[in-house]
């Protein structure tokens, strides 16, 4: 295969480890302010507040061990402060979450919805004195209809588990995050998060059709459809995809899905600069083609999985840049595809000679993020992205920060939508080092910004990029969100401190 041919890892116990490892504390954080009610009342006695949930919930169901409920403090992002939980709830019925909620609006206690805990932007972290709502629990699907085209599941189903039962009807759920093993639906619904197709079948927002919402008050409102079309009044399903929590709780949703597409095909293309990696992503799409995938890795990437993995990637490139069809011929398509990144100045393409072989390279993309984080122990994943014909600009611009910084910075991308993620490597018990980390972050985001992108394609603002949205969104913007906000929780209790 590519360069020699790709190899499985030699210790695949190890790589698996390191993808499936539970998230630890957060380097960086430190306790949360309190929140106190919006009414100006105390948060109480937090026995009152366990008193009051396990009146209307299963004992098992509510956590108190400091020990314990610790472990529920934050997600997997780098800076964002976090809080000491009260109590963590694990729900399994929707009765279950509007119990949560009641009780904690009567007592004017701030509640955390959280997922698996793999966001990259402390979306999920707890303030403290918070109820923390795990939703992980509630992991039925409960339909899938292969007429309707449509899956209905409850928040904690974990993304590849979905996936793979559709297929069994012949199905495809596109959204695919790198986490997709671990990251669950309502997750992955509360940060409008992409993935790896979304170049060709777009993100998560596009296949939530309908929602099931426990509101701050605890009453429940369904919005959407589950038919093909719909245009009922204002479209307050997408309203909530990407709300990180912030509006109400997701309890079920109506997904659309896909008939499942041929098995894809996978073509690397070695390139000895960014630049060049970056003309042929242009050609291609200037091109009219569709790949079902279109991945880079610059150097540090593909030596940092090298490193964990032990895969025979192409350590000599500069950019590797991943392509694939899912179509009826993928090898014709992968040929065209070849031809353009030749003539943008590919020094090698190799297209995959089957599946099995696609399948490592993906499993490679896959393991960037990981695979960086052990080259110095901690990471800042940003996720800027910025239009397709400005992506060599970025890459640029992000050799010169990490140059100026004295830092490594490695890249991964899905290229055909031009959303990056640069990867700020450092040691956290470095003052100077963890200084100089968050820096490099903010003129990463700043220079996005510049070349008309967005601070975030996929991750979330949650606490990391709260000043970086109002820059974006700017102030009349951000007061139409705030009084968004203030419709759907008049009391402030539901994930505060995010987004704003």
């Amino acid at each position: 295969m590519i360069m020699s041919r790709i190899e499985a890892p030699r210790d695949e116990d190890d790589a698996a480890a390191a993808v499936d490892s539970t998230p630890g504390s957060t380097p960086g954080s430190k306790p949360g302010s309190p929140l106190g009610s919006p009414l100006g009342s105390p948060l109480g006695d937090p026995s009152t507040l366990v008193d009051r949930l396990l009146a209307g919930l299963p004992a098992g169901s509510v956590l108190t061990d400091p020990d314990v409920t610790a472990s529920y403090a934050n997600d997997m992002a780098s800076f964002c402060p976090a809080g000491a939980p009260a109590v963590v709830v694990l729900p399994r019925t929707v009765e279950d979450v509007q119990h949560v909620m009641r009780t904690a609006t009567e007592l004017r206690v701030p509640v955390v919805p959280q997922g698996a805990r793999t966001g990259l932007s402390g979306a999920a972290n707890a303030t403290d004195g918070c109820v923390v709502l795990s939703l992980t629990k509630m992991d039925r699907i409960l339909e899938i209809n292969p007429v309707d085209r449509v899956a209905v599941v409850e928040p904690g189903v974990v993304n590849a588990a979905l996936s793979r039962a559709v297929n069994e009807h012949g199905l495809y759920y596109p959204p695919d995050p790198s986490s997709w093993e671990m990251c669950t639906i309502g997750g992955n619904i509360g940060t409008a998060s992409g993935g790896l197709c979304c170049v060709k079948y777009g993100v998560t927002a596009e296949y939530v059709l309908g929602l099931d919402v426990v509101l701050a008050d605890g009453r429940l409102m369904s919005t959407g459809r589950r038919t093909a079309k719909g245009v009922a009044g204002y479209d307050l399903t997408r309203l909530f995809v990407g709300s990180e929590g912030s509006l109400g709780i997701v309890v079920k949703a109506v997904l659309g899905l896909r008939p499942k597409p041929p098995e894809q095909l996978v073509l690397a293309a070695e390139f000895a600069s960014a630049s060049a990696a970056c003309d042929a992503i242009c050609r291609i799409m200037e091109g009219g083609h569709v790949p079902s995938l279109l991945e880079l890795m610059d150097r540090t990437t593909v030596k940092a999985v090298n490193d964990l993995a032990h895969m025979g990637l192409p350590e000599s490139t500069e950019a590797l840049l991943l392509a694939a069809f899912d179509t009826a011929d993928p090898a014709a398509d992968l040929a065209a595809v070849g031809a353009l990144c030749e003539a943008a100045g590919a020094t090698q393409v190799v297209p995959a000679e089957d599946a099995a072989e696609s399948e490592l390279l993906l499993q490679a993309r896959r393991l960037a993020l990981t695979a960086l984080e052990a080259v110095k122990g901690t990471t800042m994943i940003d996720d800027v992205c910025v239009p397709r014909s400005r992506l060599g600009e970025m890459l640029e611009g992000i050799d010169r920060v990490a140059a100026k910084y004295g830092l490594i910075i490695g890249v991964c991308a899905h290229a055909g939508d031009g959303n990056t993620h640069p990867t700020v490597c450092f040691d956290a018990q470095d003052p100077d080092e963890s200084r100089r980390a968050r820096e490099s972050f903010d003129e990463i985001m700043a220079l996005g910004l510049e070349l008309g992108g967005t601070i975030t394609g996929e991750h979330g603002v949650g606490v990391l990029k709260k000043e970086w949205l109002a820059r974006e969104i700017g102030p009349v913007g951000l007061e139409m969100q705030r009084a968004v906000k203030q419709v759907f929780d008049p009391l402030g209790i539901l994930n505060p401190g995010k987004l704003f």
